[in-house]
């Protein structure tokens, strides 16, 4: 193991793969030998050359900001000398082709299930679906009649989940908020991975649960007031369409009698469905059902040079299957959006990633803050300084294959390839959109040591330094730091995660899922107005 890292030829930082004290000489990745003059903490930036005050600072090749005093060779390169400048960088609306080779030999498969609209599941759920907060309570006390021990004797069934929320009233239903809760709520009531569904209403909330237990149809058909507007009506276009094998109930707590005749009424619909859930069986599936969750959460320094590109790897390899993968996090991605759009399969798809951003830009201003309020107090104790450097190592999750397509919060992801989707960064309500859209797996790789899980997507985490996945390996189902530790490739660990992706896909718990967690971490994106 080198103790630095140099990423491209020409870039005026390297990254520290051990502690670095004042006085140590160390050889420079590209050729002769630099001198600490600081304290560089392991995964930090050391400055390789000199750099004026104002001047430009590469790492991965590109522009990750401007040098806010002097700065010489050896030095600590961070928050006290180095400051976010937006600059110019061009945004090509395509141009960029990459042809992904499709390896010789058998196809992978994974067991999975097979639904009646075709979609895959990797899990066979029943899950409890609030229409609104005031029904939350309800929901878990029901959920929680279903522990393990109870669902022994039905062994296809992964669980009973209450998925709630914080909202579902008090919101203009046809507004970007309304419609954004709408389609997430519907994203997961259609979601394969679900195979019995009870929706639990109040019974007066502005989101009925009419809207979410409806097999399809149009949003001014489902029960939503205020809904139906022209400018409104493609809205219904973005909502998923319930699985005709999904068994669905519906109840209000209001007409069922209130909270205990609730509880007794939802534990007897989930008791009746359970014999035909648990009916379902996995079946051999091709590698190209997959639909791939790309997420990150507590990035440090060795993110973008481990984990992410070891994920960007095996994205690449499903994708280059006719398979599916969704890259999300659109403020982590601000300043590398270029590097998106160039391989953009269309201007068009180029261009609403563009307008995404834009969006993002004046949504922050109107909160009186930017984009570059990024990275946060973790992101830059592991390493990383700026916006900029962050989105160049977050983007590297999605690999080399063409950008297919660009979806908005929550919506059914229909394309295979690469694709995108808008969501924050704040990690569970971006796998919440992702999940909503249809991603049956999700790989969330972390360099600090997120404990995040997801259900009912399995959520399976990366580490991205072997210290933090020794410190915290009962929470983490891969070690991607041996790339830096110099005792794994890029490609060997996406080959072990392209296997453990199969594995957790046919059924193989993630440690998220072995401690029960997930369900908390549903939490749709709250925008727009409340009454």
């Amino acid at each position: 193991m080198n103790d630095l890292l140099l990423l491209r030829v020409g870039d005026d930082v390297a990254v520290a793969t051990r502690d670095l004290a004042p006085g140590d000489e160390i050889d420079r990745p590209d050729g002769g030998t630099v001198v600490v003059h600081d304290d560089v903490p392991r995964g930090h930036k050391i400055a390789l050359g000199p750099v004026e005050q104002g001047g430009p600072v590469r790492k991965y090749g590109q522009v990750i900001g401007i040098a806010s005093a002097p700065i010489e060779a050896g030095r600590h390169v961070h928050s006290h000398n180095l400051a976010f400048d937006p600059g110019e960088r061009e945004t090509p609306l395509g141009g960029v082709r990459t042809e992904l080779e499709v390896p010789d030999g058998p196809r992978p498969t994974f067991r999975g299930y097979r639904r009646a609209d075709g979609r895959v599941g990797t899990r066979n759920y029943v899950a409890i679906l609030t229409s609104v907060n005031c029904s939350a309570s309800t929901a878990k006390m029901i959920a929680d009649q279903f522990p393990a021990s109870v669902l022994d004797e039905f062994e296809n069934v992964d669980g009973v989940i209450a998925l709630t929320h914080t909202s579902g009233c008090g919101l203009v239903p046809d507004s970007e908020g309304g419609q954004i809760l709408l389609r997430t709520l519907r994203g997961y009531a259609a979601h394969p991975n679900v195979a019995g569904l009870l929706v639990l209403g109040l019974g007066c909330e502005m989101v009925p649960g009419a809207a979410l237990s409806a097999r399809s149809g149009a949003v001014t058909d489902l029960g939503m007031p205020g809904v139906g507007a022209p400018e409104q009506d493609q809205s219904s276009a973005l909502l998923a369409a319930i699985p005709g094998d999904t068994v669905v109930r519906s109840m209000t707590i209001q007409d069922t009698g209130g909270i205990r005749a609730t509880v007794r009424a939802g534990v007897e619909a989930i008791r009746a469905m359970l014999p035909e859930v648990n009916s379902r069986t996995r079946t051999d599936c091709d590698v190209s059902e997959l639909v791939l969750g790309l997420n990150c959460g507590g990035s440090d320094g060795y993110s973008g040079i481990t984990a992410n590109p070891a994920l960007g790897w095996a994205s690449d390899r499903i994708v280059s299957y006719g398979g599916t993968s969704v890259l999300a996090e659109t403020p982590e991605v601000y300043g590398a959006e270029h590097l998106l759009t160039a391989r953009a399969a269309r201007p068009e798809i180029a261009k609403k990633l563009l307008d995404q951003l834009e969006w993002w830009r004046s949504y922050m201003a109107a909160g009186h803050g930017t984009l570059d309020n990024n990275p946060s107090p973790g992101n830059k104790a592991g390493g990383l300084t700026t916006i900029l450097e962050k989105s160049l190592g977050a983007v590297a999750k999605g690999g080399q294959a063409d950008l297919a397509a660009v979806y908005d919060y929550a919506e059914p992801i229909t394309d295979r390839g690469f694709t995108f989707m808008d969501t924050p960064g704040y990690d569970p309500v971006s796998v919440t959109g992702i999940v909503a859209g249809g991603a049956n797996v999700v790989v969330f790789t972390t360099g600090r040591g997120s404990v995040f899980g997801c259900r009912p997507t399995p959520s399976i985490k990366v580490a991205t330094n072997t210290p933090m996945y020794d410190r915290m390996h009962e929470d983490m189902d891969l070690n991607a730091g041996r790339i830096v530790d110099g005792t794994a490739t890029v490609p060997d660990v996406g080959a072990e995660l392209l296997a453990k992706i199969l594995a957790v896909a046919s059924g193989e718990q993630t440690v998220s899922e072995e401690l029960g967690i997930g369900a908390e971490e549903f939490i749709p994106w709250h925008i727009g107005a409340v009454t």
